[in-house]
């Protein structure tokens, strides 16, 4: 990192996009189409299954499995270490960001700035690290395909919504790298940012989610998940997605954050949580790759209905740092944390870290006005007007940490970056089917079991 005292100035902006150029010589644009089945696959997917269960509770593993092989899209957002192993071996610039590791189409929604206005932007970082940037482009395409397949579009919308997500992000960091690096670090998606930017006949989908972004808010779950009891707000038991338990691991987890969360958030917010106490919390059961991870739910009150809710996950190194190099930061959970505040424009205020002996995880604030896009109820062409919001935000938070100018350089004016990245989509969707139907025969020999979710 660059001494901003230093009297010795950063190359130039003209020198920085004559080196984008040069990349072009080093990765043609066209080759971003390129992939190659790995050989004896199936095995690779089982072990990359058996391996994604590593530290996770045994009771849950029927329920990650059951979420996960419900289809081909639910089970490429659970094998994001999978497609992290497979993304090695395409060809990259060599230029890097602060990846998000796991930029699916799901990945992104709505959520609430500390000021109470929502925006639009990712809102998961479990994965991130520094990493090429290549690679979160071809997730993110990727994933719309499988979202477009899924939701019955035709094949030629699905590989259009590729193509939109990559176009938009071509686009935007070529807008960005015209602006000073001030300007990019305070840019936000608000909400009547992106839905100008939605074509009329998709507005529609886009008020409706951040409209019911909004009213999640504390009230809001705190009848979803609590119940009033004579000794105040106690969580409702809802087996197996929400329970009280003795489990020692969790004991860990809640001791951590008791001892050394608050050293991690300012001054300010160590004072505001100074007026709750810990009236209740619970293990929760989230996400497709997430599931069986400890996840708890932190109930915060004062008085009557003042309350806050927290979320505390463990946190598990980067799927990406076998290939992209170890974290820089202090533990896993800082490194969430960092990524988080480097790649969001308005990171959540409660978001923090805590760490003990064997185990370290991160804090953030649960169910605050945040939202997302139903994908499987999207028309395809709402589903083309969301691929460009993931496209923007992505180029966004590759903006802030990455060389705007030089990739913006490289990418350049014409759209055989997009077609390329949408080619490349098509392929690894057919492959992610191909590992999904792994799965499910696995699961009918009975190598794996699974279970029915019980949300659907």
């Amino acid at each position: 990192m660059h001494d901003p005292f230093s009297a010795v100035p950063l190359p130039g902006r003209d020198e920085r996009r004559a080196r984008g150029r040069a990349l072009r010589s080093t990765l043609p644009r066209r080759d971003h189409a390129l992939f190659e089945v790995p050989g004896k696959r199936p095995e690779q997917v089982l072990n990359a299954l058996h391996a994604g269960t590593d530290g996770c509770m045994t009771h849950l593993l029927p329920l990650r499995f059951g979420r996960m092989v419900a289809n081909p899209f639910a089970f490429f957002r659970g094998t994001a270490a999978l497609m992290a192993a497979d993304l090695a071996g395409t060809p990259v610039t060599g230029e890097r960001v602060q990846a998000s590791g796991d930029a699916h189409c799901a990945n992104f929604g709505a959520f609430a700035t500390g000021e109470r206005n929502l925006v639009f932007d990712l809102n998961d970082f479990d994965e991130t690290l520094r990493a090429p940037w290549e690679w979160d482009v071809r997730r993110l395409a990727t994933s719309l395909v499988l979202a477009g397949r899924e939701a019955g579009h035709s094949e030629a919308d699905a590989v259009y919504a590729a193509r939109s997500a990559a176009r938009a992000y071509r686009l935007h960091v070529r807008a960005y790298a015209r602006q000073h690096h001030l300007d990019v670090w305070y840019d936000r998606i608000d909400a009547s940012e992106a839905l100008a930017d939605m074509a009329a006949d998709a507005r529609d989908h886009g008020r409706a989610m951040f409209a019911k972004a909004s009213t999640r808010t504390h009230l809001h779950t705190l009848k979803k998940l609590a119940v009033q009891t004579p000794g105040g707000w106690r969580l409702r038991d809802d087996p197996p997605l929400l329970v009280h338990t003795s489990d020692p691991q969790a004991e860990v987890m809640l001791a951590g954050v008791r001892t050394n969360y608050l050293d991690s958030v300012a001054p300010d917010r160590r004072e505001l949580l100074s007026r709750y106490h810990l009236a209740d919390w619970a293990l929760k059961v989230t996400g497709v790759g997430s599931c069986g991870r400890r996840v708890l739910v932190l109930l915060l009150a004062a008085d009557g209905d003042d309350v806050l809710f927290l979320q505390v996950k463990e946190a598990r190194p980067s799927v990406l740092e076998p290939y992209a190099g170890p974290t820089v930061a202090r533990n896993a959970a800082h490194r969430i944390v960092r990524g988080q505040q480097l790649m969001q424009a308005a990171a959540d205020p409660f978001l923090g870290w805590s760490a003990g002996e064997g185990f370290c995880g991160y804090v953030r604030q649960l169910r605050d006005q945040k939202g997302r896009f139903d994908l499987q109820a999207v028309s395809p062409r709402t589903l083309e007007e969301i691929a460009e919001l993931c496209g923007w935000a992505l180029a966004r938070a590759h903006a802030r940490t990455g060389d705007a100018v030089a990739l913006g350089a490289y990418l350049g004016r014409r759209e055989t970056f997009d077609q390329a990245v949408a080619t490349f989509a098509v392929a690894y969707a057919d492959q992610a089917e191909r590992d999904h139907a792994a799965l499910a025969q696995a699961i009918v020999r009975g190598y794996l079991e699974a279970e029915v979710d019980p949300v659907g």
